[in-house]
């Protein structure tokens, strides 16, 4: 709250209840306090403001609204009013205001440090680059200190990165910049790194390389002391851009003689060495090679220094994997060349082996080596793997029995041999008792292993986790293969896995994939949950859990994860203007417009647009025409037909793909065309999602409020262009699921572990899409009927019934897709049907796109019948017909009932069922399973039914009471 208690102010004094009563959260209170004192001290601003915070929190927004501009109207210039106007309008996500208020301030108290660089840090909150400059300039001449005139700096480099044209962003944005900052230099008066900084960063945008290079090899680059390497690494990269080989060369080789194990000078050197040999580049007779001393111009040079880095090691106290490495690095790069030095350096095989022997024990090794497993020929590979094994210390209890490691060290060798089988593809070529025996070995080694992990804590892994991991992903194979049990015995190891191991997020992931796959999402939940996700996580794996929530049936749990999302990505925009904020105080200026595009990463999130399309679509299926009407539903999600929120030009895919570890061979990974192809699928479904939330939007703002032919009365009073918004978003879904069917030929498979499918397949293949969009078609057609009347409409009033009956025809033929057995079990094995709940959800969200239809058409009718009504009246006639319209709609609804309550029982069926199903009486005879497992296998299975019985309960409940909605359609 605000500074208090170095001044003993009696004000001070009088307002310390209010603020410990908002501290503690006791808002109430706060406000009956802030009341009793504004009775006695009418004028004590900071009370008002104290009161209009608590009534911000207890959701009274436009009371607080309006007290706080009462107060703001007054242009207080005392701190409390000010730090409690700011918090609250913080807290009301109006940044706006609070420059509006120290602008104020400061014309009031035009001296007052403090108030302008509050100014200032109001600015940035809002990206208002170019008053930041001037409020940093106004700083700078009141209080002349560095940091404030370079806060001006700053702002005129945040310009240029967001003026849209670049040459207006080099020829005045960054050139005023520069000129700014030399003025310092040549007047001396750089104090800071972070100055320093500045300057480098401006010449490195201007593309001024050389003189970059000056200033960090220069005086001012002794004061680049903060971070380890900060010159040597800036020299590099303004050498990499001045394509000054020989400089690069040198300083890399002797940033090696410093550190043998810095890996990225490796590269350096390597990419350095291979552009002066293409060069043809020789040093200058009788002088320096370069700036940075002697250069490496050939390969000889190169493999000697590999050589030396490898000896030196060698005396080295601790062991160091870089030269080793390094050698591996140039085979493969002499190789990629077409060079025949390679054998100067030995054989791949033999420098692998050894290095084993070197860092076999070293959980890395296997990292270390995937690297430059293509440097072996496949031939080789049974070879190589057999004299890995062999140099292994193993032991068996007794003959015939499976030779164990006898500590970790051998444990953890072992596993490294296992992980480079599998990814050799070893395990991919063996059949199928084969693939059941490994299975079985893995899992013993898995269990003795866990011996040496007694002592570990529950937050530590065990130091066997992977062979139970590899287990599973030999099973998996099989499952792919038709194998239906393997997926069981996957669930019961990872069980078992997690039940010895509780922390290991690789456990949880994997059994969330093969849940939801299986169409059990209620294990899921807990699952995510443990793994505790934090911020930007919600971002880069949250589609785990908003894939599956609401298409398995589990809407509570789907509201609940869209949450979990759209909090991190609400509040990250309020967090990162702090960030900004911290990195001027703190001059950390090189970090800003790293804050900046991380925020509009974020913004830009695909993820983000999902979540927030599905979640409005979720609600307004939970709610709309249950507890609230369509139009105050749409109306609270401030919902707009006319207005798309979605950057579709600059979406940005920042799932983690490669989440899940993975030792499959390249030809079998998830690739970079994967990774493509499922953001264009994601893309397509999104822009259908997104079309269908704004079709359903445009609803409510076609309803009856105009008299039947006033045609001119219709365009002012704007429907007339609503109908042409509706038509023309119906026109961008036709091609939306054209260019969605046309991707969907193409019949596409990710890995098991890659990308999840959408739902895209199914909304085609069950009818639901054909069905959402007769459903819009008919809005244009029941519009064209209100505005042209009852009398001349014959033929639309018949298009309109036709369209009713085959309304009905579809969702009965969608229904019948939802039919069949969601568990079943075949030979005493468990087998799952997700596509028929996914079906089902589908129904569910159909049948509500048809009610608010009806509402519309029923609102469209209402008028029509009671206008006849009073001419029956009026003319005294009984028999004055009925437009076939009435009769076709109340058909059509008496239809809907009838599919409703048909669907509700076969879902009472489905429940009854699936409470009967007695899983434990499953024949688990599989030879493969010991009696532990048996215990996880029936903890699966079990979670497995609760999950489809949640579903279908769920989804029973909305139909419920969607059916209560279709009874009150009476005209």
């Amino acid at each position: 709250m605000a500074a208090r208690g170095h001044v003993q102010d009696p004000n001070d004094r009088r307002l310390r209840p209010i603020y410990d009563y908002l501290d503690n959260g006791n808002n109430k209170m706060a406000i009956q306090q802030a009341d009793k004192l504004l009775k006695k001290h009418k004028d004590l601003h900071c009370a008002k403001v104290l009161k209009a915070i608590g009534l911000q929190r207890t959701g009274k927004q436009d009371e607080a609204y309006a007290l706080a501009q009462e107060v703001a109207a007054l242009e207080p210039t005392d701190d409390n009013s000010l730090q409690a106007l700011t918090i609250l309008y913080r807290e009301m996500h109006r940044p706006e205001l609070v420059t509006k208020l120290y602008e104020a301030a400061v014309k009031k108290v035009p001296n007052s440090e403090e108030y302008h660089s509050h100014l200032f840090m109001a600015y940035a909150r809002v990206g208002e680059y170019k008053k930041m400059q001037q409020a940093g300039m106004a700083l700078y001449k009141i209080v002349p200190k560095n940091p404030y005139y370079f806060w001006s700096v700053m702002s005129l480099i945040m310009q240029s990165i967001s003026a849209q044209d670049e040459n207006l962003s080099k020829t005045m944005f960054l050139p005023l910049a520069e000129r700014m900052v030399e003025k310092m230099v040549k007047e001396d008066k750089i104090e800071a790194e972070a100055e320093v900084e500045l300057y480098y960063m401006i010449l490195e945008r201007l593309e001024k390389y050389k003189e970059a290079l000056d200033v960090v090899r220069g005086k001012l680059g002794e004061k680049l002391t903060s971070e380890l390497q900060s010159r040597e690494n800036k020299c590099m990269a303004m050498y990499k851009k001045l394509c000054r080989w020989p400089e690069c060369n040198a300083l890399s080789r002797r940033l090696l003689l410093k550190n043998s194990d810095d890996w990225q000078f490796y590269i350096t050197y390597f990419d350095s060495v291979f552009q002066l040999i293409d060069e043809s580049w020789t040093p200058p007779p009788e002088e320096e090679h370069s700036l940075e001393g002697e250069v490496h111009y050939s390969i000889e040079q190169a493999v000697k220094f590999i050589e030396e880095r490898i000896t030196e090691e060698s005396k080295s106290s601790r062991p160091l994997r870089g030269p080793y490495l390094a050698k591996l690095e140039l085979i493969r790069r002499l190789r990629y060349r077409g060079c025949n030095d390679e054998y100067k350096l030995g054989d791949p095989e033999e420098l692998m082996f050894q290095y084993f022997r070197k860092f076999g024990d070293k959980p890395c090794c296997f990292t270390d080596l995937k690297v430059f497993v293509d440097l072996l020929p496949s031939s080789q590979y049974t070879k190589f793997i057999s004299q890995l094994l062999a140099v292994i210390p193993l032991s068996a209890a007794a003959e015939g029995e499976l030779a164990l490691p006898s500590d970790i060290k051998a444990l953890q060798q072992h596993l490294c041999v296992v992980q480079l089988s599998r990814l050799l593809g070893i395990y991919h070529a063996m059949e199928k008792k084969q693939k059941l025996a490994a299975v079985r070995e893995l899992m013993l080694r898995y269990r003795h292993g866990l011996e040496f992990g007694k002592s570990c804590l529950k937050t530590e892994l065990q130091f066997s986790d992977y062979y139970c991991l590899l287990a599973v992903h030999l099973l998996l194979d099989l499952w792919l293969e038709g194998e239906e049990t393997a997926v069981w015995q996957c669930l019961t190891l990872l069980e078992e896995g997690l039940s010895h191991s509780p922390s290991n997020a690789q456990f949880k992931l994997l059994l969330i994939r093969i849940y939801c796959r299986l169409g059990a999402f209620e294990p899921v939940a807990e699952l995510y949950s443990s793994l505790d996700a934090k911020h930007i996580q919600h971002d880069t794996i949250g589609y785990l859990l908003t894939r599956y929530a609401e298409a398995l049936g589990h809407y509570a749990a789907a509201s609940q994860s869209c949450n979990f999302a759209l909090r991190f990505f609400h509040s990250n925009q309020k967090d990162t203007s702090e960030y900004i904020i911290q990195a001027y105080k703190y001059g950390a200026f090189e970090k800003i417009p790293e804050f900046i595009a991380f925020r509009n990463r974020l913004n830009s999130s695909l993820h983000f647009a999902q979540v927030r399309t599905e979640r409005m679509l979720l609600d307004l299926l939970l709610e709309a025409n249950i507890s609230t009407s369509l139009e105050e539903s749409i109306k609270s999600m401030s919902l707009s037909p006319e207005e798309d929120d979605i950057p579709w030009n600059d979406l940005r895919d920042n799932r983690d793909l490669t989440v899940l570890f993975n030792w499959d061979p390249k030809d079998r990974d998830i690739s970079e065309e994967h990774k493509k192809l499922s953001l264009e699928e994601e893309t397509m479904w999104l822009r259908i999602r997104s079309l269908t939330l704004r079709l359903v939007s445009g609803l409510p703002t076609l309803s009856h409020t105009i008299q039947p032919k006033n045609s001119e009365k219709t365009a002012e009073n704007g429907v007339s262009s609503k109908i042409d918004t509706i038509r023309s978003l119906l026109q961008q879904l036709e091609v939306a699921v054209d260019s969605g069917k046309k991707f969907l030929e193409q019949k596409i498979q990710y890995p098991v572990l890659g990308p999840p499918p959408t739902r895209m397949a199914g909304f085609f293949s069950n009818g639901s899409c054909q069905c959402q969009t007769s459903l819009f078609y008919l809005v244009s057609d029941i519009y064209e009927l209100d505005t042209n009347g009852l009398e001349d409409s014959a033929e639309i009033q018949e298009r309109i019934g036709n369209s009713f009956n085959s309304l009905v025809e579809r969702l009965t033929d969608l229904f019948s897709k939802c039919k069949g057995d969601l568990i079943e079990v075949r030979d005493g094995t468990l087998k799952t049907h997700p596509s028929l709940l996914e079906n089902l959800v589908f129904f569910v969200e159909t049948i509500s796109i048809a009610l608010w239809v009806s509402s519309y058409c029923d609102s469209v009718l209402r008028p029509f019948k009671s206008n006849m009504q009073k001419k029956k009246k009026k003319k005294k006639e009984s028999s004055l017909a009925m437009p076939p319209v009435f009769t076709h709609f109340l058909d059509y609804v008496a239809e809907l009932q009838t599919l409703t309550s048909n669907v509700i029982d076969h879902i009472r069926g489905l429940e009854i069922i699936l409470s009967a199903l007695k899983l434990e009486e499953l024949s688990l005879k599989d030879t493969l399973l010991l009696e532990e497992e048996k215990k996880f296998t029936k903890t699966v299975q079990g979670k497995v039914q609760s999950s489809y019985h949640h579903s279908v309960q769920e989804i029973g409940e909305l139909l419920k009471k969607r059916l209560d909605t279709i009874k009150k359609l009476k005209i």
